[in-house]
């Protein structure tokens, strides 16, 4: 679409080619002319490389702090404070560098499948492979949508290809994210991996929507045949999006979700995989999904089959698959449900004493959910020779705007209103911490799922964990009772005793920080070291 029809110059951009949502072919067309590095694979799906940064820069994403949010912020290393100032230069860079391509992409799209609270997004970007990752992860609008979508509430200005000015005062790389809510725009500046975009539009939504009393959550979503909803959270690895996408489920959403009071929504259109180790007979819903608009980021294929090998790491363990959510064949269109029955906390436990599954009480389910656990196993990273634990508030503190304790309360507050039970779901080590014990296998953590969303996990016969507290069943249907109760896996008691209070102090330390904002029911849920 040419500016004649359509220009960016409310946005101080003035590019004669400016392509706003086209068909996913027009995306092919381009990136095969003008990405190099970019091909298709035998299904149809598109490779692209995202340059040197395979993920995220945590330690380069900003917030802009003006005088009206100062204290709406949870200002630290998630959200790092950015002057107005600062923003205008590496604004004016990004908008001054966007000037000079020849072609430039917009995607107008929605944030939110709930009508009353979804955001209209615009994303201007050079690579095709940035537009067309974008319109898979957005609500697509219809023909008459895009015809009536008038000014955007947000825009995203990727520049990723120019570097930020590392003499800019406040810049620590060559990459900047920068965050400004008071002119609801954000600028990308040297990272061109797509997940910044994606996720910026999350913390954008963790911060407008507590403030209509919705609760924004990371975490993926289903439904069952008696409209009962189910949500998982977890980090990177415990399976949040495998075991959301059940065949015998509609699935709401793998990755972003706000619960209203009407019920629970997906905030995107499209769904964002990891790929690595990918099977179809383990994961047949996302191996699937891989076709002809499905972007591959990262993947190693063969060149002259074109095939895919997802098992090959050697450029990041970090691959991923970018698909709009009717790729899924049982996602539920629109992305709405009711209000779930069970919250589904998920964790790889690399020290191998957490159960499979345990049922926690409220105040435990706040612990939990406020302190984010999982682990890193040894060999994974330079110096980790013993399994780390990993705590990020929330299960996904580096989106959150506001503090941990607002987004706990409200999770609390809908728990209480609407009787969801929370569990503990152990997706990691079983008879041993890394190096002895094993990963507990996905066929028996589905069957643990599907207990607990039948309702048959609710009246099993329960076991108190000594260190935790928390209550363990102690039979569970296809699953070997032996592994249920983790001190009974281990060869040696007495090793499992130490590892579960070293756990428990971690646990402990960890939540110190957060004390001061909760209650006493809620720090006692806590392990008893």
């Amino acid at each position: 679409m040419s500016k004649k029809l359509f220009n960016l110059k409310k946005h101080e951009i003035d590019v004669e080619t400016i392509i706003r949502n086209p068909a996913p072919g027009k995306f092919y067309e381009d990136a095969i002319k003008y990405d190099p590095g970019s091909v298709i694979t035998d299904n149809g799906a598109l490779v692209v490389r995202s340059g040197k940064r395979t993920g995220r820069s945590p330690a380069d994403k900003r917030v802009v702090k003006t005088e009206g949010m100062n204290e709406d912020i949870w200002w630290g290393d998630i959200n790092i404070p950015l002057d107005e100032h600062t923003y205008k230069i590496n604004h004016r860079r990004a908008v001054d560098y966007l000037n000079t391509r020849e072609r430039l992409y917009v995607i107008d799209g929605f944030a939110g499948w709930d009508p009353k609270y979804r955001l209209k997004v615009r994303i201007i970007a050079e690579r095709p492979y940035h537009g067309l990752f974008m319109q898979n992860m957005l609500i697509r609008p219809t023909q008459e949508e895009l015809a009536e979508f008038g000014e955007p509430d947000f825009v995203v200005y990727n520049a990723g290809k120019f570097p930020a000015n590392t003499f800019t005062e406040g810049m620590t790389s060559d990459a900047s994210v920068d965050v400004n809510f008071e002119t609801n725009s954000m600028v990308i500046l040297g990272s061109e991996y797509a997940g910044e975009m994606k996720k910026g539009i999350f913390t954008v939504m963790h911060y407008l929507m507590p403030k209509k009393d919705v609760l924004s959550m990371h975490c993926s979503a289903n439904e069952g045949e008696d409209d009962d909803v189910a949500l998982f959270f977890g980090l990177s690895g415990t399976g949040k999006t495998t075991l959301s996408a059940d065949s015998s489920r509609k699935l709401i959403g793998d990755d972003e979700h706000c619960w209203s009071d009407d019920g629970v929504f997906n905030i995107e259109g499209g769904c964002y995989a990891k790929t690595i180790n990918l099977t179809e007979e383990n994961e047949p819903e996302i191996y699937n999904a891989i076709k002809f608009g499905t972007v591959l980021e990262n993947v190693v294929y063969d060149p002259v089959t074109r095939k895919v090998d997802y098992t090959d790491v050697s450029i990041t363990q970090n691959t991923r698959a970018s698909y709009p959510i009717e790729y899924i064949s049982n996602a539920k269109i629109p992305c709405e449900a009711g209000h779930p029955e069970n919250i589904i906390f998920l964790t790889y436990d690399a020290f191998g004493v957490l159960p499979p599954v345990s049922k926690l009480s409220p105040e435990q389910a706040m612990y939990h959910f406020i302190s984010g656990y999982t682990a890193k196993v040894a060999g994974t990273e330079v110096g980790v020779t013993e399994p780390q634990a990993t705590f990020s508030a929330c299960f996904g503190a580096a989106f959150l705007v506001w503090p941990p304790a607002r987004y706990a309360e409200m999770l609390a507050e809908k728990m209480k209103k609407h009787g969801a039970k929370a569990w503990l779901v152990n997706t990691g080590l079983t008879g041993g911490a890394y190096g002895t014990g094993k990963r507990i296998d996905l066929k028996s953590t589905r069957a643990i799922i599907n207990a607990i969303l039948s309702g048959k996990l609710e009246t099993a016969e329960t076991v108190q964990d000594d260190v935790f507290g928390v209550q363990i069943p102690k039979t569970c249907p296809n699953v070997a009772p032996e592994i249920l109760i983790p001190k009974n896996t281990w060869d040696d008691p007495d090793a499992y005793d130490v590892q579960a209070k070293k756990l428990g102090s971690l646990f402990n330390k960890n939540f110190e920080k957060y004390k001061a904002d909760s209650s006493m029911e809620i720090i006692k849920a806590g392990p008893n070291v």
